[in-house]
């Protein structure tokens, strides 16, 4: 029920990003999703790729200090109150939202939000006891 999401410290740095992306490209690694937050020092990078293994030691291959972290993805209908609905079931089962992105599937016209909590599995089983779509690794990447 967990996908498992890449974080990169990445250095504020002209070309890091292009860096990191080009090894990916070139490893034949598929970005599903990507977020980044900054200081003015270096920023997290995280991503959701097709074979987060792979990207790991590519990335620790050449240089860059990665982590892999288990987080929450969901699929909900793009329309108003569907992200509302799922953060009022997180709230109201005492869990903690960490931080939140998301993406749009082409073939489905849903939202996928992925979501990093403290207790995955519990938050994972709330949703799906409330009716909420939890998806796979596996989903995400066909998502």
């Amino acid at each position: 029920m967990l996908v498992k999401q890449i974080s990169v410290f990445v250095q504020n740095e002209r070309g890091r990003l292009s860096k990191i992306t080009r090894l990916m490209a070139e490893n034949g690694i598929d970005i599903r999703s990507i977020s980044i937050s900054d200081t003015v020092d270096f920023g997290i990078l995280r991503l959701i790729v097709n074979d987060p293994e792979k990207c790991e030691q590519i990335l620790r291959e050449n240089g860059f200090t990665v982590s892999i972290t288990n987080v929450v993805a969901v699929g909900i209908a793009d329309e108003p109150g569907s992200l509302a609905n799922v953060f009022s079931i997180a709230d109201e089962n005492g869990i903690n939202i960490e931080y939140v992105y998301a993406f749009i599937s082409h073939a489905t016209q849903e939202a996928c939000i992925i979501m990093r909590v403290a207790e995955g599995e519990r938050a994972a089983k709330a949703l799906i006891a409330h009716g909420v779509k939890v998806l796979s690794a596996e989903d995400v990447y066909r998502f």
